[in-house]
């Protein structure tokens, strides 16, 4: 689906259409399903290859035959289209499709690994298996979601169709949630924008990325989606007029040159136009780049970069180009395998217009990604980005122990960024994540490099260890043997690898220090009779709160315990028994213990929970400051109880992506005697008296309090941040509208009160 159809198809009422069909018609729709894709995947079948697929499909429809989908339709229809999003959009093949066709059976049905195996074979077999959700996770405090995503990214090197089927998978889940309630929405559009949708774009996927960052954006900024959707398919007439005046010079020139090509023009994603609205604090009407215009040449392989740069000449000439905005992939591809020419250009009325340059092999792999890249790999002897990405996951992965959430954490910030590409001294280029140091551009060298650098030379001039890299950068790291890890590291490094090497050498060290400590129990344990065993460690390590034994030995030996409370402690024959905690009673509380965070009535009346109407206590959180009226969710933290979070929290995706388990429905119980803090950052122009105008319509009109007010003005322009106390969301907005009304306001935007402006 292209972007103009999405956007109409959005703006279409969300409710899914009733499910109605009886039992023959439904069979007739599977059959119709199942003919279109064996239609589509015609071109790739082999002798032997239908009876397979067929196998496949009886195999999964028998077993998913009494199953059901929310929106009522049968359940085999969702592995029909996974394996239809698998062949027609990713262009993957036979063995795919199979396993697409059975990516569920052996979580949801009788089937079991065996039984595919003996029926399709150990390659099939073992993508299903990657495929299969982790059953059980034994520990409360991880994520279960986390430890999937986990598996399925540790299977990745070992065989990258099962991201490729898992992402098809999640694509076909995103285009029919509309049949889920609220907090599932939530929770599955959450862990889309947080792994899948930068998974697609690193897999080279970027019409599945942007349309799963459209789809996420429409459950989770519902508002902020129709409002653009709408905006978009208004202005669709002028855009389309506006991009014929644009192409037609080009169009002419690229004839008389002789060049096959087409050319296409395309309205940017809704998510992307959000996104350049929030960063560049602009309307929908100031985003300059609403659509990209992309000409596809059918070069031969031997002639792609000199036509592409021919087409670039042919366009810079009919329009004057931004120096800063020439993006040239052609030289330096993406570790992705996208290849392409990109460049903006100012068009006609004063308009800046994107123009991407690429070939129709570069096309496909842009579309296609991975699949396409594997298909044309045997042309090219180069060395390939793709492989080399995955021997630095292997290389990862191989020493990968931490639990699931701190794993996706470090794989989001090593594998899923945008990257840039480094020089060392001799001229060989790394790429590195956006964000790297050189640090991490040193343990990217080698483990013994990043453990003794203390400093480097970035285009040789002299840089601390903590240095940003920014993309063309000449790096010399400097060593000394005398240097050694720090844990102040871990906060200077973004790649997976850096961490793990630290943590590495950081247990070692913990460890050696642990050893003295280790001398100092024993002594002590000896002179009470006690013995130096693991039960009587155990107790001293529940005893003083530790999450080891480890930690406990090197607590004593840097003297941060010591060991003072031993003489409580009881021995029986050589066992220690801690001694019983004390019961204070009230009285001997003291005086100046600060009293206990408590929950007036009202406080609890806020807010209702779940399907009945129970008033729980709660507490809202900082780094959101929700109001009543606020789209909210509520999150069980271990030791802070129920939090309140909006949905559009910083923190919401990555809370609801590893932790949909501990998310709570949540909505406001009408209150209105309660206020809540929040805040407004308001620019305009520096007027005579407009301070003034703005305390009168808070203070006066809306008698809202005011809880602090700063004011800066230079050059012209003014910028305040006001704090109000306001009852919910409604009394906010109105307060806005009336602000806005004001002559030389030019924004108005809430912020969270914690951001310390």
């Amino acid at each position: 689906m292209d972007n103009e159809q999405a956007i109409e198809k959005s703006l279409v009422d969300n409710t899914p259409p009733a499910y109605n069909l009886n039992e023959e018609q439904e069979k007739k729709e599977i059959l119709r399903r199942y003919r279109a894709l064996l239609k589509c995947l015609r071109p790739k079948l082999k002798r032997g290859d239908k009876e397979l697929v067929r196998h496949a499909f009886e195999m999964a429809a028998e077993a998913h035959k009494t199953m059901r989908r929310k929106s009522g339709e049968p359940y085999i229809l969702h592995p029909i289209a996974v394996a239809m999003i698998c062949v027609e959009e990713i262009g993957l093949g036979v063995r795919s499709t199979i396993c697409a066709l059975l990516h569920d059976t052996v979580e949801d049905t009788d089937i079991t690994l065996e039984d595919i195996e003996r029926e399709f074979g150990n390659e099939i077999a073992r993508i299903v298996d990657g495929l299969t959700k982790i059953a059980t996770v034994m520990d409360a405090n991880t994520s279960q979601q986390a430890e999937n995503f986990k598996k399925i990214l540790l299977t990745l090197t070992d065989d990258p169709r099962v991201i490729l089927i898992k992402l098809a998978d999640r694509l076909h889940n995103m285009r029919t949630l509309d049949s889920m309630k609220r907090e599932k929405q939530l929770k599955i559009s959450s862990e889309t924008i947080w792994v899948y949708a930068p998974l697609a774009h690193r897999m080279g996927l970027y019409n599945i990325k942007t349309e799963m960052e459209d789809l996420a954006m429409k459950y989770m900024e519902p508002d902020a989606y129709k409002e653009i959707a709408r905006k978009l398919a208004e202005t669709k007439r002028e855009r389309t007029r506006y991009i014929n005046e644009f192409i037609k010079p080009i169009k002419e020139k690229l004839q008389q040159l002789g060049f096959d090509f087409e050319i296409q023009g395309r309205p940017k994603s809704i998510h992307s136009i959000w996104n350049k609205i929030k960063k560049k604090g602009v309307s929908f009407e100031e985003v300059y780049d609403l659509f990209a215009i992309r000409i596809i040449l059918n070069s031969p392989p031997d002639k792609e970069k000199e036509d592409c740069w021919k087409v670039y000449s042919v366009i810079t000439d009919a329009y004057t180009p931004s120096p800063e905005r020439l993006r040239d992939w052609l030289s330096n591809p993406k570790s992705n395998g996208y290849e392409a020419l990109h460049t903006t250009v100012m068009g006609p009325h004063g308009k800046w217009v994107e123009v991407q340059i690429r070939t129709k092999r570069m096309n496909e792999i842009a579309e296609k990604g991975l699949a396409a890249h594997y298909k044309y790999k045997e042309e090219k002897n180069d060395e390939d980005r793709f492989d080399k990405w995955f021997s630095q996951i292997r290389e990862v992965l191989a020493q990968q122990d931490t639990d699931g959430v701190d794993f996706l954490q470090d794989f989001k910030t090593s594998f899923l960024a945008e990257e840039i590409y480094v020089y060392t001294p001799k001229g060989d280029v790394k790429m590195m994540p956006t964000g790297s140091t050189a640090l991490d551009f040193a343990f990217a060298i080698h483990s013994a490099v990043g453990s003794k650098c203390i400093g480097a030379k970035v285009n040789h001039k002299l840089v601390p260890i903590s240095h940003k890299l920014r993309s063309g950068d000449q790096v010399e790291i400097i060593t000394s043997n005398k240097q050694k890890p720090s844990e102040d590291w871990l906060n200077m490094v973004v790649t997976a690898k850096a961490k793990a090497k630290i943590k590495d050498a950081l247990r070692e060290e913990k460890r050696k220090i642990a050893d003295e400590g280790k001398y100092t129990l024993q002594r002590k344990l000896e002179n009470m009779g006690a013995a130096y065993n693991n039960a009587n460690i155990d107790e001293l390590v529940h005893f003083y709160k530790l999450p080891s034994s480890l930690d406990l030995l090197y607590k004593i030996a840097i003297k941060q315990i010591d060991l003072r409370e031993l003489k409580e402690f009881h021995v029986l024959g050589d066992k220690l028994e801690a001694p019983k905690p004390k019961i204070i009673l009230p009285a001997e509380i003291p005086a100046e213990a600060p009293p206990q965070k408590t929950f007036s009535k009202k406080d609890s009346e806020l807010i209702i929970f779940g399907e009945s109407s129970d008033k729980i206590m709660y507490s809202l959180a900082k780094c959101c400051n929700p109001i009543p009226g606020d789209d909210v969710f509520g999150f069980v933290s271990t030791g802070k109880g129920l939090i309140i979070h909006r949905t559009n929290c910083p923190n919401a995706a990555q809370l609801l992506a590893n932790y949909g388990h501990r998310i709570v429905k949540t909505k406001w119980a009408k209150n209105k005697e309660i206020s809540f803090l929040t805040g407004l950052k308001i620019v305009g122009l520096d007027d005579v008296g407009v301070i003034n105008k703005i305390t009168n319509i808070i203070s006066g009109d809306l008698r809202i309090n005011i809880a602090a007010l700063t004011i800066e003005s230079a050059e012209g322009l003014f910028q305040g941040t006001v704090k109000v106390f306001v009852h919910d969301k409604e009394e906010l907005e109105e307060l806005v509208r009336r602000l806005k009304q004001l002559q030389g306001i030019q924004s108005i935007d809430r912020f969270d009160t914690e951001d310390n402006q």
